[in-house]
């Protein structure tokens, strides 16, 4: 894998992740980091993504990583960061795919740059704050409801929150664990790698999350695939149904009995998926 920086004009560094930078023949797909990991794109599906002509690319966002911190970012910033990193890499065309915090993050960049992203994809991602007709909080886990509701009253009463709560592990079903001690362990490497940037880019992710994410999903228009599994207790299926609904023509994978981590066991369809819409064929 190779890595790098990219220097912006505001004065900030991004660092990038290129899998497979041999396949520049393939379609890159930028993929969008949980909340708190580091953006080396997913090991476990490297051969998946290959055996599909697809290449992987990630990138730490702000705060987290080699990427230089910008408090009080928006979701919309990674739109604008993404396209950034495509130029420094000489790529014109692009799909996107975010897990968790990185959904949102996803469909920024498909909201916002539809010129570049020919195919999205969130999986156990959020709907924005204030969707009309969403129990928002409902179906959430108590620990992670609290740490979302400090979130929304800002940084500082989530900096207060993180520094007297602990992770309580039942978030996570036993799916979940099973997959975090197996096939997706990887996902502890990646957050292990995050811990030495401190609390800050989490915070800014939550902050980011709650408000105003800087675009409408409605107006998104190139295909999307919203991917959920139905026992999530850390983002409730609910949220992806709200998004399937809103976005014209979104794709909604719901898999049943799938948790926050168990659902990535499906990922590689997502992968299909976007081989499909997209054809693989990057001008």
């Amino acid at each position: 894998m190779r890595t790098g920086t990219v220097s912006l004009g505001d004065g900030r560094s991004l660092q990038f992740y290129d899998a497979t930078p041999e396949a520049s023949d393939h379609l890159p797909v930028i993929w969008h980091h949980g909340s708190p990991n580091v953006g080396e794109p997913p090991q476990p599906l490297y051969e998946a993504a290959a055996q599909r002509g697809l290449r992987w690319i990630g990138y730490d966002r702000p705060g987290y990583g080699g990427s230089t911190a910008l408090p009080g970012r928006s979701v919309a910033q990674a739109a604008w960061d993404v396209a950034a990193i495509a130029d420094h890499l000489g790529l014109r065309h692009y799909a996107v795919m975010g897990h968790s915090g990185g959904g949102p993050h996803a469909l920024a960049c498909a909201a916002l740059t539809p010129e570049r992203v020919v195919a999205a994809v969130s999986i156990s991602g959020l709907a924005p704050m204030g969707a009309r007709g969403l129990d928002w909080f409902a179906g959430l886990h108590p620990g992670g409801e609290a740490e979302l509701r400090a979130a929304v009253q800002g940084a500082q009463a989530l900096r207060e929150h993180l520094a007297h709560e602990e992770f309580d592990p039942a978030m996570f079903t036993a799916d979940d664990w099973a997959q975090l001690n197996g096939d997706w362990a990887w996902f502890n490497e990646v957050v292990t790698k995050a811990e030495p940037s401190g609390p800050e880019p989490f915070i800014d992710d939550d902050v980011a999350s709650v408000g105003d994410w800087g675009f409408d999903p409605s107006h998104i228009a190139v295909p999307t695939l919203l991917m959920h599994g139905s026992a999530d207790r850390v983002t409730p299926a609910a949220h992806s149904r709200w998004l399937a609904q809103h976005i014209t023509g979104a794709n909604l994978l719901e898999v049943p009995g799938a948790s926050h981590i168990s659902v990535m066991t499906r990922a590689s369809e997502a992968l299909d998926w976007i081989a499909a819409h997209a054809g693989a064929n990057p001008e």
